[in-house]
């Protein structure tokens, strides 16, 4: 498996610097959070788009995705979603970036059947956009939608190869299902794993890796166990929590923690 971190953790961080954090630390990608605070979103312009390219190529490291923040199963005309969707997959296309996240957001008062559907639908007309760019529009376990469980119903009914899913492994667990049910209900759907730890389901503060609750060695274990062969991204949330370490002291042994993982489940 190929590892990876969110620039959640490093947020506003020169893509120079993030860059340079990735290679010295050993990991083959990172994640792009693609919002107007940070210095990659769709607003850039082609120059700005190149010139990250080159940033990346020139260290040997990978931009896996765009966590980007479309909800597609929000109340509303589908024009404005469906058009921050096309948004993110162009700059994805442009920067060579395989996967954009996208949320469901559905609200509390909303049915199930009717957020299903309005996200499905959403994820349908979006999908050949998608598929004739080359880039992937992954749906994250979060929200409205946390588990496994809850993502198979919008994925089911999508079925294009070029919407997939982005397992979250915390909001997976908090939602009460266990490693094992969330594979097995997103594995013909899989783009990639976002990992992270956390004191306890009260209190979602970031953590270095293997310090919390989170059990990512049976995650790894069920991913190993299965063949699945994918990217594993560290999503530490500093953006939302201040107080948090920071993010670049943690890395490597972050790394080492996940290194630990996947040669114990080999």
């Amino acid at each position: 498996m190929k590892l990876a971190f969110s620039t959640l953790g490093v947020p506003g961080l020169p893509i120079p610097d993030v860059v340079r954090l990735a290679a010295a630390h050993g990991y083959h990608g990172v994640e792009l959070r693609a919002h107007p605070e940070e210095p990659v979103h769709p607003g850039i312009d082609q120059a700005e788009r190149d010139r990250v390219v080159t940033e990346f190529k020139a260290q040997g490291v990978e931009i896996l995705g765009l966590g980007g923040y479309a909800r597609v199963a929000a109340p509303g005309d589908d024009g404005p979603v469906l058009a921050e969707i096309r948004g993110l997959l162009d700059l994805a296309h442009d920067l060579g970036a395989p996967f954009v996240r996208v949320f469901p957001g559905a609200p509390p008062e909303q049915s199930p059947e009717e957020a299903d559907a309005t996200a499905a639908r959403r994820l349908g007309t979006a999908a050949q956009y998608a598929a004739d760019l080359g880039v992937r529009i992954l749906l994250e376990t979060h929200d409205s939608h946390r588990t496994g469980t809850d993502a198979l119903r919008v994925l089911g009914a999508v079925g294009h190869r070029n919407v997939g899913a982005l397992w979250d492994v915390m909001q997976t667990l908090l939602g009460g299902e266990q490693p094992q049910e969330t594979f097995a209900a997103l594995s013909p759907y899989l783009g990639y794993v976002q990992v992270k730890d956390i004191a306890s389901a009260d209190d979602t503060s970031p953590l270095p890796l293997g310090a919390g609750v989170l059990p990512l060695t049976e995650c790894v274990e069920v991913l190993s166990r299965n063949g699945w062969d994918g990217w594993l991204c560290w999503e530490y949330e500093k953006r939302w929590h201040e107080a948090a370490a920071p993010l670049p002291d943690l890395l490597g042994p972050g790394r080492e923690h996940l290194v630990r993982l996947l040669s114990d489940s080999a």
